[in-house]
């Protein structure tokens, strides 16, 4: 049960009152005929005709100012501010003082009115009836809009601690209008999305999110059990090897925008449940994907933000096409020093890089991909700031593209990077079903078995591709890193409405 502080006793108190004189705090039904944003823009087209505008407007009240015979209140709806302007001659000396007495910061009203605009220049309902359609018994944190003798608005404080907004992200919208404004950019960056594969032929699907099997990208799953069926299920880690099926049967351009739950840490560009974009062309390789890759990126930026060019931390950074390509050998070797391309074993390559970085070495029981990882993630990834595609990657951390033509050891990929973390990857994806089959065969020996990158092998997959795959170019992006690039965060907490955290003590 909850423990109330003296204020919430008080407006519980005001709840009790109000019910018995007849009024309920919480009515089934609320009217409305404008949104402050409607009420204004019809205001200041009417005004130039000498013409009435009559509004019914509902919203939280965010600041109240009493002078005696007048009450000065701003309400705020999902459109905006307004203020209302309440007085003795129109609702008496009884129901002003009812509204002065029994309302607070925080309760949604309705009121109705006439608009019109005061000598201070602000457009206002003047208030001829109101009713309340929901009693705040907790006040908002840090609610401390204060209305001034002109009529202003000034924010004493808001809402920063970010332990707390990300716990009671409903508080967090409620006193921070930049932050609805941020998830509203996030929606716009979803259907602009939408739109760019849409109008590029790609057909939206949609598929299982509890898979038998788990597979399509390096990570560990959440599992759970099915009671009726009696088998283990996994709550997917990728659509990839679903979409591809799609692909045998047909399907030449499909994707899909969804949930994918990754078992794994958190950090400032990780949660356990985040949104996936995953696309696959037929008869389209990874170069060609690059191109879609930086049109889309940059179609989108243009959507949310009108431009190209977005400001993230202190750099700039512009999504207009060409974006710099760079081929990962030349990457880490203008990076680190170090030529991969002479250390074709595992053993070589850390004897090299601890003899060049004896303060910065890998593992050295991983694998000689994992070490090429090593080497990316510490010396190049932190120099890519500008939208920069890093091209053709290890076999053996790619175990679902295609190899590239006389290199056994690499193969058609690529990864996006901008501002120095990953932003997208994408393969000439494998439709070799025999190739195929080695390589899961090959993993179940090479990696132990509680490796992030052991994919299990799906023989369902295997059996999809056997009946042929035509080539084809996959991709898929973190729509939730693509939102903070183009929002300005610097934490996926700040664009995810509801973000994975530990229990409250």
């Amino acid at each position: 049960m909850a423990e109330y502080t003296n204020l919430e006793k008080i407006r519980l108190q005001k709840i009790e009152d109000l019910r018995a004189q007849g009024i309920e705090p919480y009515p089934t039904r609320a009217q409305r005929t404008h949104t402050s944003a409607q009420a204004i823009a019809e205001f200041e087209a009417a005004e130039k005709e000498n013409r009435e505008v009559k509004a019914i407007l509902a919203g939280r009240i965010r600041a109240m100012r009493s002078m005696g015979k007048l009450t000065f209140t701003h309400i705020e709806d999902g459109a905006g501010k307004i203020q209302l302007f309440l007085r003795v001659n129109e609702l008496t000396k009884e129901r002003l003082a009812f509204f002065d007495k029994m309302y607070d910061l925080g309760d949604f009203i309705q009121a109705s009115g006439v608009m019109f605009r005061t000598k201070a220049g602000e457009i206002t309902l003047h208030v001829h009836d109101f009713a309340l359609l929901a009693k705040a018994v907790t006040p908002l944190p840090a609610d401390k809009d204060v209305t001034q003798e002109d009529g202003t608005v000034v924010r004493y404080a808001a809402l920063e601690n970010t332990e707390l907004r990300a716990r009671q992200r409903y508080a967090d919208l409620a006193v921070n209008p930049d932050v609805r404004d941020n998830f509203r950019k996030r929606a716009l960056v979803i259907k602009s999305l939408r739109t760019f594969l849409d109008d590029h032929d790609f057909l939206e699907v949609e598929t299982p999110i509890l898979q038998p099997l788990y597979g399509g990208a390096a990570a560990r799953p959440f599992t759970t059990h099915h009671n009726e069926l009696d088998q283990d299920m996994y709550l997917r880690i990728s659509f990839e090897l679903y979409l591809k099926r799609l692909l045998v049967g047909n399907l030449e351009r499909v994707y899909e925008i969804g949930r994918d739950f990754r078992n794994e840490g958190v950090s400032f560009k990780h949660n356990p449940e985040f949104t996936q974009l995953e696309f696959y062309w037929a008869y389209a390789d990874y170069l060609q994907v690059m191109e879609l890759t930086e049109q889309m990126v940059s179609y989108v930026c243009d959507k949310v933000n009108g431009t190209t060019k977005v400001k993230f931390g202190a750099h700039e950074l512009d999504f207009k096409p060409p974006w710099r390509r760079v081929e990962m050998r030349v990457g880490i070797l203008e990076s680190s020093g170090i030529d991969i391309a002479e250390y074709p074993t595992a053993e070589t390559l850390f004897q090299a890089i601890r003899a060049k970085h004896p303060n910065k070495t890998p593992d050295p029981k991983v694998t000689r991909g994992k070490m090429i990882d090593f080497l990316v993630s510490e010396f190049l990834e932190p120099t890519l700031i500008q939208p920069t595609f890093l091209y053709n990657y290890p076999r053996d951390i790619s175990p679902l593209a295609k190899p590239l033509p006389g290199d056994p050891l690499t193969v058609e990929r690529f990864e996006g990077y901008c501002a120095g973390f990953e932003l997208c990857n994408a393969f000439t994806e494998l439709n070799d079903p025999l190739d195929q089959e080695q390589r899961f065969i090959d993993m179940q020996s090479d990696y132990s078995d509680d490796e992030e990158e052991k994919n299990p092998l799906d023989e369902d997959y295997l059996r999809a591709m056997r009946y042929g795959m035509p080539p084809n170019g996959g991709f898929g992006m973190g729509v939730d890193r693509l939102t903070m690039l183009l929002t300005d965060k610097h934490s996926i907490r700040e664009v995810l409405l509801f973000p994975a955290l530990k229990k409250e003590e």
